[in-house]
């Protein structure tokens, strides 16, 4: 064996520098089938102490390397050369490649539906109740979380809702999940890959994409002043269906309860319909009061009811859930009831002290008259800047609204516009399901999210926004 130690700060520690050369020796096939040298004999030949040689032998041994025989010492082990079926090194794929944060495109103007705003965000109250968890639950943290999540977040969870949402649930029939999407996959999981689903067109491509992808046969289906279109429903003759009736995605109609009852009534007509209700940002209402849920009013068990924390208090803590009719539930539980997935075991059992307290309420209040006033003088700003050349859908609730200009430009001009004038802007071509001709001549739907918007960059992001059609 020839190869030499580097000694100084600077250089690897002599018992890995000796184990590695080891190592590419034996994987090389130099020292195949041979017997190493003893410990105190390499340590005198390498000038190192004895204790380097024993814990790269250590290593070794523990690695499978080789192996010792007693009063024998140590052998190299019979290794199965490995098969490189390519002689080069393959260059990793430029398409897979991605930047750092700080690397990434850094926008001057945000018009995202997406983010929410962080700088309001509690911190240290947040703080408060992790310690607080920290200090009272530490025998829950070193276990196996519930695999829907713990019982005591489920009981806050279904008190909240049915006092702001008219939720009727009990905590058994909650499931905590890491986001909306893969809570809708486990559920779907479990249909058979026949059953007909249908979604809002335009809607929420996610849900439409998973669906596709799990394979089962999706229609979009359009909307009219009301929601979704009940007639098309019929047409399409789905078993389940997906709806935000409470802020549609992503025009923003508030479902009335008309449209409701008809929903309801059509599920009613066959028990192996389903509506699935997805109520993801529902806190926020400016001047009216919250509208109840569709589940609310739902008397035959086949409205799945989901929500998220992720727009009332941040996206990164991946906290939403959902509400099971009974029947359901029990094919869930047999299907995963030893899943071990969902949040931060930390973050589900502050989050409980957060609601219970009192803060998670106070929150909400703070940040509805907050979106509240950035969302008018946002749309003031939109109005005295743009004038007749723009239509406000000003339906006051969410955390986005959806506008009409008057422009010549395509669709594809403005989003490539908006790039290069690093603006971050969503035209309603990015929610239609499937190919969609626009009939209005001359007028392009823009959805102009708010929340990630800095209070004191409003008027120039509106600048920036009108110098695309300018």
């Amino acid at each position: 064996m020839f190869f030499h130690i580097e000694k100084g700060a600077e250089q690897p520690a002599i018992y890995k520098q000796i184990y590695t050369h080891l190592r590419d020796l034996i994987l090389d096939d130099q020292l195949s089938k041979k017997k190493l040298p003893s410990k105190r004999k390499l340590a005198q030949d390498l000038e190192v102490s004895l204790n380097s040689v024993a814990h790269a032998y250590e290593q070794l041994l523990a690695e499978g390397y080789i192996y010792s025989a007693e009063r024998k010492g140590y052998f190299v082990e019979d290794i199965t050369r490995y098969i490189k079926r390519d002689e080069e090194d393959v260059p990793f794929p430029e398409e897979l490649k991605e930047e750092r944060m700080n690397d990434r495109f850094q926008p001057e103007a945000t018009f995202s539906h997406i983010a929410t705003d962080a700088e309001h965000f509690p911190f240290k109250k947040w703080r408060k109740y992790q310690q607080k968890v920290m200090e009272h639950h530490r025998t829950q943290l070193a276990l196996l979380p519930h695999p829907q999540g713990p019982y005591e977040l489920r009981e806050s969870i279904a008190t909240m809702i049915a006092l702001t949402r008219g939720v009727r649930t009990r905590p058994e029939q909650i499931v905590i999940g890491s986001g909306t999407q893969p809570l809708i996959h486990k559920l779907m999981s479990l249909q058979a890959k026949d059953t007909q689903v249908a979604v809002e067109n335009p809607g929420y491509q996610r849900f439409y994409h998973l669906l596709k992808n799990m394979g089962f046969p999706v229609s979009p289906v359009g909307l009219d002043h009301q929601g979704i279109s009940i007639q098309e429903i019929r047409e399409s003759d789905p078993q389940w269906v997906f709806v935000t009736p409470s802020h549609q995605f992503p025009t923003g109609t508030i479902m009335p309860i008309n449209r409701r009852i008809e929903l309801l009534n059509w599920a009613a007509e066959s028990p192996g319909r389903y509506i699935v209700e997805d109520d993801y940002d529902s806190e926020f209402k400016y001047g009216t009061d919250h509208i109840p849920s569709l589940q609310s009013l739902d008397q035959n068990q086949q409205v799945i009811y989901t929500g998220t924390f992720s727009k009332t208090l941040l996206p990164s803590l991946r906290i939403s859930y959902m509400v099971l009719p009974p029947n359901l539930l029990k094919s869930y539980r047999n299907a995963f009831g030893d899943w071990i997935d969902g949040p931060s075991g930390l973050n589900l059992w502050t989050l409980k002290y957060f609601i219970d307290e009192g803060e998670y309420g106070r929150h909400v209040k703070r940040m509805n008259a907050y979106y509240k006033a950035k969302r008018a003088t946002l749309i003031r700003e939109l109005r005295q800047t743009f004038q007749d050349r723009i239509t406000i859908h000003n339906i006051p609730a969410g955390l986005h609204f959806l506008v009409d200009m008057d422009t010549s430009l395509s669709y594809s001009e403005i989003e490539e516009r908006a790039k290069d004038n690093k603006i971050i802007l969503y035209t309603i071509r990015r929610f239609f399901l499937q190919d969609y001709e626009m009939t209005e001549k001359g007028k392009k739907k823009l959805v102009i999210g708010f929340a990630n918007m800095e209070d004191d960059k409003v008027r120039e992001s509106v600048r920036r926004l009108a110098s695309l059609f300018s």
